[in-house]
């Protein structure tokens, strides 16, 4: 995390006001439950590189982060300055077999996750704002409740491009077919 531009996507820490997250988060989960629902399974696994992850695996991620975000908020909340476990997502797409899950069903699993993590930062007490946590993601650094709900908002818009590129090369590999 860190409090300005995200060099890959261009996304502004600096644009999310945190008592807003539950809108942030919205229009990026509703565009992928309504791709999970538009595009086929077969464009849905394929990778467009061999160790760049699928669509699917990409909304699984997501997914899955939405829930991870949502237990480190509350260990924030009751913990002072707890360390945030990784979340091994690498190693999470092999156990979980992403690849694997039916693309409908992790539609309604996001629309679940985003109304969990919503809701918990939704009720988060405006003085709460500034409790600090470890993040160890990248490498291990002191933040706050602001920016774990900055960084959850930029998740979503960030692999929602990926998603969305996966989706596109698969597609055009599979016209070509």
């Amino acid at each position: 995390m860190n409090a300005g531009r995200c060099d890959a996507c261009d996304f502004d820490y600096g644009t999310v006001d945190p008592p807003d997250v539950p809108e942030r988060l919205a229009p990026a989960i509703d565009s992928f439950r309504r791709e999970l629902h538009n595009h086929h399974a077969r464009v849905l696994r394929a990778r467009p590189q061999p160790q760049t992850w699928s669509a699917l695996e990409y909304a699984c991620h997501v997914r899955d982060v939405l829930l991870v975000q949502r237990d480190r908020l509350y260990r924030a909340l009751v913990e002072d300055t707890p360390d945030c476990i990784r979340m091994h997502r690498e190693e999470r797409v092999i156990l979980a077999r992403y690849n694997s899950q039916q693309p409908v069903r992790v539609a309604e699993q996001l629309g679940l996750a985003v109304g969990l993590a919503g809701e918990a930062f939704a009720d988060v007490d405006r003085n709460a704002w500034g409790r600090t946590l470890i993040y160890n993601w990248p490498d291990p650094h002191l933040s706050d409740v602001s920016g774990l709900a900055a960084h959850t908002v930029h998740e979503t818009v960030h692999h929602l491009a990926d998603f969305q590129r996966a989706c596109a090369t698969a597609a055009t590999r599979q016209q070509r077919r």
